[in-house]
């Protein structure tokens, strides 16, 4: 499958999902955030942006858990985006990332377009030996929060309320 036709599965899942997205070349992602992001702010360094990028848009960067608590929206890195399901892979660390994609009503997650697989299958390929040779962490996240557990569906009960998946072109 061509690069082209999994980002396009990518973002119609999106889409149902009613996931808002943006698709940026890397040299925009800055002012791209800048429209996105909402404040109060916290978030975990961004492979595609410097860290001062962040800060100058009001983004705390290695946030306090009261910082986590009162923020708004949260910005992390993804590190896969599986286009099947419209998931997007937050891999845990201490920088945060974890805390930030959950606990604000808004995640904003910035996702490489080359970091976008088309199945579960090719993520798990990915996600395989990082998680069995780092020891680390990943959250597959699959839209916004929501819960049935009392009869209506209602969104945010265990997480974001809101999410919005920044796909960022090579330059």
């Amino acid at each position: 499958m061509e690069r082209s036709q999994i980002i396009d599965r990518f973002v119609d899942s999106l889409d149902r999902l009613e996931v808002a997205w943006t698709r940026v070349s890397e040299n925009d992602g800055a002012a791209a955030l800048e429209e996105i992001v909402e404040g109060p702010a916290v978030g975990a360094p961004l492979p595609v942006l410097e860290t001062g990028a962040l800060t100058a848009l009001g983004v705390t960067v290695d946030p306090t858990p009261r910082q986590i608590s009162a923020a708004r929206t949260g910005v992390t890195a993804a590190r896969l985006g599986i286009a099947d399901y419209g998931s997007v892979v937050v891999e845990g660390g201490p920088d945060a990332t974890e805390a930030a994609s959950l606990f604000p009503e808004r995640h904003v997650a910035v996702l490489r377009t080359a970091d976008v697989v088309p199945d579960m299958t090719a993520a798990l390929e990915h996600l395989g030996p990082l998680l069995r040779e780092e020891a680390t962490t990943a959250i597959l996240a699959t839209g916004p929060s929501a819960t049935a557990d009392m009869g209506a569906l209602v969104k945010g009960a265990h997480g974001p309320k809101a999410v919005h998946v920044l796909l960022v072109d090579p330059d």
